[in-house]
């Protein structure tokens, strides 16, 4: 992970791709309480921060094992 990863933000869009399914399946896992913590930027504005995600994936391929 460079510098520039650990400030670096994902959009609800974004995080769908990686992930491959729907933004309403990301918001969906946030209120189950199932994706990584969402940062809340202005009114209403959710963003996931690069390197929570990379945590959460990483947690989750040990789960998965």
């Amino acid at each position: 992970m460079t510098a520039e990863d650990v400030d670096r933000f994902l959009t609800a869009a974004d995080l769908a791709d990686r992930w491959q399914v729907t933004r309403r399946r990301i918001y969906t896992l946030r209120w189950q309480g199932e994706a990584p913590p969402a940062v809340r930027i202005g009114d209403g504005t959710l963003r996931w921060r690069l390197a929570d995600v990379q945590a959460y994936e990483a947690d989750r391929a040990e789960v998965d094992r």
